[in-house]
């Protein structure tokens, strides 16, 4: 039990070191989380094994400007470790991040209110423009079908094995047939498949 809560005040006490919270933390879409935190894990992997390991995770955050006692983050790590692995898969890594921001959104949760009125359309903007960013690798403000790609791969979709069908997906939603997705047109694609649901 005492580990336990120590663990806790661990997890709370690194996410409190962070010098502000992201209201774009967490977008609307879980899609979209799991592709952006799909990016992060490999980003800290940086062997490319497919696992993180402690050092790994603690050189990332170190880099992020967060403090870490090696010692302490191993104690927390080990519990999403599956048995004779070395370090968090990424779905380790998913129920790591699901434990984190459940405990840092929990103090946060009434917040809302005490801001005043919430202006949902800037933080639905805000959703749209750091969605843009996890599928825009290379940052020029356009996605590509190899972009595309990569992001479809990620994820497990079977359409990204055939570069036709990207590049179809891609001119369906590309207005001024550039042979690109920019951010006005990712908009609308992501309005549409919104008001699908």
């Amino acid at each position: 039990m005492e580990t336990n809560d120590q663990n806790q005040a661990y997890k709370k006490s690194l996410l409190k070191s962070s010098s502000s919270v992201s209201n774009s933390f967490r977008l609307r879409s879980p899609s979209l989380n799991s592709l952006r935190l799909r990016r992060i894990f490999d980003l800290f992997d940086t062997d490319h094994d497919s696992f993180i390991s402690v050092d790994e995770l603690s050189r990332a955050l170190v880099v992020l400007g967060l403090e870490t006692n090696v010692s302490e983050l191993d104690s927390v790590i080990q519990s999403y470790i599956q048995p004779g692995n070395t370090g968090l898969t990424f779905d380790d890594f998913q129920a790591l991040h699901k434990s984190l921001g459940e405990l840092f959104f929990e103090d946060a949760a009434g917040d809302d209110d005490e801001a005043g009125n919430f202006d949902s359309s800037k933080q639905e903007e805000a959703d749209l423009t750091e969605a843009f960013k996890v599928f825009d690798e290379d940052g020029d403000g356009y996605i590509s079908a190899t972009e595309l790609q990569v992001v479809l791969k990620k994820l497990g979709f079977a359409e990204a094995s055939e570069m036709g069908r990207v590049e179809m997906m891609i001119s369906s939603v590309d207005r001024n047939s550039d042979g690109v997705v920019d951010f006005s047109e990712f908009k609308d694609m992501m309005k549409s498949v919104v008001a699908l649901k």
